[in-house]
């Protein structure tokens, strides 16, 4: 196979990876869609992604785009592309099952000659050393000799509308050099911003995992400068806009680091250093860091109250955002509900808002119930956890009408001015 006219594609996955690469596909060529979610099917059928990463305009721009639950639809495809969720497990190790559980689906139906291609983050060596051989097993077929594997790591950026599928440069790579060419030059058929070509596969997965590991360890450094300089009674954001007058200092901001990839990455490519016999000290020390900064909020939070006068237990705070970031409905590995369930420790009675985040999954996910509607002058505290839109517009004076005389308002994300807010992160 030599040819990309010569491919017929299956996007196995439909999350916030999966549909706007399928759609970009489908301008272009006939697509399968497939997901075992058959509510997420039913809903993409009806031209609606709960997502919100694609409008309906958009959705329908995808023409030739179908959508199955059914593994039988994509057995007449050729080239597949996975992209499901790779989390971590409770113990912070890789759970790789939606990826082998996906690899064993499309073995069922694997031909002589076709290709899987990966986009979901792993550490260098998983798509060998993991799933090809689950490819192996379920279709009694032979790699690099009957099938072919290559690795292209997604780098969506949720909620973000500017940076999107064909605007990002793509890393290709494949199992054979005649494969990562074919890999290759599908991908500049639908990516404008081109693509970088990658050795190997295990060059592909470890620059998509060293690239969210990186960002990682940026937040980390920044959140020990705000946690030394609130000791120190200095506003962070004052010094790191002093400093950023510099030309070679990076614009990072603290905060809590949640979502699908900064939080999770580190622990994926720490999993495979230690298996070779490396502990790896500083990528650790900063994931450790990053996941103490929600019981440093809540603690933050109490004090702030009590130098009020504001009696704790019973009291009523506002959580405004649960998503992992603004203007996304995006939950996964938010680190909001860290201070939430800390801040309840204290006693405290924790109302949680978010107009992104659709209350069955917020229930689902982490037993929150969500607010409609944040009352008036009900709050003894109010912590704006996430920079969404609607709470931009609100404004200091609109935050601050949700709160009692006297309540502390904190300000995680800079959307205030300094002199509106009581503490900021």
């Amino acid at each position: 196979m030599s040819m990309t006219s010569d491919l017929r594609l299956a996007v196995v996955g439909l999350g916030y990876v999966g549909l706007p690469l399928a759609v970009e596909f489908a301008k272009k060529r006939p697509v399968v869609g497939f997901d075992i979610n058959e509510r997420r099917i039913s809903e993409l059928r009806k031209g609606h992604d709960v997502t919100r990463e694609l409008s309906p305009q958009e959705l329908a721009e995808g023409k030739l785009l179908s959508f199955s639950t059914k593994p039988a639809d994509i057995a007449a495809c050729n080239f597949y592309i996975v992209t499901v969720p790779t989390p971590v497990d409770d113990d912070k190790q890789p759970d790789l099952g939606p990826c082998l559980a996906a690899s064993a689906t499309i073995g069922k139906v694997l031909k002589k000659g076709d290709i899987v291609v990966y986009e979901s983050t792993v550490y260098p060596g998983a798509t060998e050393e993991d799933c090809v051989p689950v490819l192996e097993k379920t279709s009694g077929l032979k790699f690099n000799q009957d099938f072919f594997v290559g690795y292209s790591p997604e780098r969506i950026n949720p909620g973000d509308k500017d940076r999107r599928v064909a605007t990002i440069k793509k890393i290709t790579s494949g199992s054979t050099p005649e494969i990562a060419d074919l890999v290759d030059d599908l991908y500049n058929e639908i990516v404008t911003a081109g693509t970088h070509k990658a050795p190997s596969i295990r060059v592909a997965e470890a620059a998509k995992v060293i690239e969210n590991t990186q960002r990682d360890l940026n937040i980390a450094i920044v959140n020990e400068f705000a946690l030394i300089f609130s000791r120190l009674g200095i506003d962070t954001e004052a010094v790191l806009k002093a400093a950023g007058t510099k030309w070679n200092f990076l614009p990072f901001r603290p905060g809590l680091v949640g979502g699908h990839c900064t939080g999770v990455d580190p622990w994926y490519l720490a999993h495979k250093a230690q298996s070779v016999g490396y502990y790896p000290e500083i990528i650790l020390a900063g994931r450790r860091l990053n996941d103490s900064m929600g019981p440093y909020v809540a603690s933050q939070a109490i004090k702030a109250m009590v130098k009020k006068r504001i009696h704790v237990v019973g009291a009523r705070v506002l959580v405004m955002g649960l998503a992992f970031k603004e203007n996304c409905p995006d939950l996964r590995n938010t680190r909001i509900v860290d201070f939430v369930r800390e801040l309840k420790d204290f006693g405290v009675n924790v109302d949680v808002s978010d107009p992104w985040v659709a209350p069955d999954d917020a229930k689902r996910e982490y037993g929150i119930d969500l607010i409609a509607e944040p009352e008036q002058n009900s709050y003894d505290a109010i912590i704006v956890a996430v920079a969404h839109d609607e709470y931009r517009k609100l404004g200091a004076a609109g935050i601050h009408a949700f709160g009692r005389d006297p309540h502390v308002l904190y300000d995680l994300k800079y959307l205030l001015p300094v002199e509106e807010t009581d503490l900021r992160l």
